[in-house]
């Protein structure tokens, strides 16, 4: 059943119009809670908490839908939440074990990597139909991210030395390309010519011309590199290193590291604000995410949130 904004109780109504009032928010998924926590990236403190289901994990926004779009492991599904509501509207089966979730520019399509089949599904967000399950070569793969002109799905695996290439149009597996050891962040650059890679077990991020479908070059990071962000303004790209406890700044016009931030316990997946002008780091071991100022390099704030949190969506 779909709700009217019109049909909605006093108190909900005014919930709705507070939040749609309150972006940019940061949504952070607390596998340890089974919640997400809600940020106002104006304040930095925790709005709200939404239950959602047991263990949430790969989390993506979309404007166009008005919705948050997370994978709910253990129970094998997306959760679709409300951005007025700010509470879970509906569930779509994805299979077994599933993780990152990634969005189309255009919002038009949502992407699930599910670890047991080995696949990606493809979900229209207008419909809430699944249009494809689409096999990958690597094992257990963990993020599904659309390159910027929503042409291609580029899927990282915990069992694989490779980057594998989908086409949407195709809805198939075109092509791969050879990175290191457990490939997982994935961040493209907003005019789709590179893509960055972390890649974790050789503590190693590997920069990819899109185009030509090759490594350009190899950039040592700290312990553990996993999580990637992408400033709105394509001058820097950031990489989060689990074991080190940092975050790691890359400048893209030479691909060079030249910042490296600590932060909380077991850094993981982050996002920027629209306006490039923070940076919000999950720290799992934490408990918190970290407020990175991205002008000066250095951490502004940590705000509690649910425990193990396992990455952040800004819309």
């Amino acid at each position: 059943m779909k709700l009217h904004i019109a049909t909605l109780p006093a108190a909900a109504l005014a919930l709705a119009c507070q939040f749609a009032l309150a972006a940019p928010l940061a949504y952070v998924p607390n596998e340890g809670s089974g919640t997400i926590s809600v940020i106002d990236t104006g304040t930095d403190a925790v709005v709200k908490e939404i239950k959602a289901g047991k263990k949430p994990r790969g989390i993506a926004t979309s404007a166009a839908a008005n919705a948050v779009y997370v994978s709910d492991q253990p129970n094998n599904t997306l959760l679709v939440i409300d951005i007025g509501l700010q509470a879970v509207a509906d569930r779509i089966d994805l299979g077994e074990s599933p993780e990152g979730v990634g969005i189309s520019a255009d919002g038009k399509l949502v992407a699930a990597a599910v670890e047991i089949s080995n696949s990606v599904v493809l979900i229209d967000t207008a419909t809430k139909a699944k249009l494809a399950n689409i096999k990958v070569e690597g094992k257990n793969p963990e993020h599904a991210v659309f390159s910027p002109d929503g042409k291609w799905i580029f899927v990282s695996a915990e069992e694989a030395t490779q980057v594998d290439i989908v086409d949407v149009s195709q809805r198939k597996q075109v092509g791969s390309v050879p990175v290191g050891r457990r490939p997982r962040g994935i961040g493209f650059l907003p005019d789709g010519s590179k893509a960055y890679v972390a890649c974790e077990l050789d503590s190693t991020v590997f920069v990819i011309d899109v185009a030509n479908r090759k490594v350009l070059k190899k950039l040592k990071a700290g312990m553990f590199s996993n999580g990637v962000a992408v400033r709105p303004d394509a001058k820097r790209v950031f990489i989060s290193n689990g074991k080190d406890a940092t975050v790691s700044v890359i400048d893209t016009s030479t691909d060079e590291i030249i910042a490296t931030i600590p932060v909380g316990k077991r850094p993981w997946n982050m996002a920027v604000t629209p306006d490039g002008k923070k940076l919000y780091v999950a720290t799992g071991r934490s408990n918190a995410v970290s407020v990175i100022d991205t002008e000066t390099n250095q951490k502004i704030k940590e705000i509690p949130v649910g425990e193990l949190p396992w990455g952040v969506a800004i819309h």
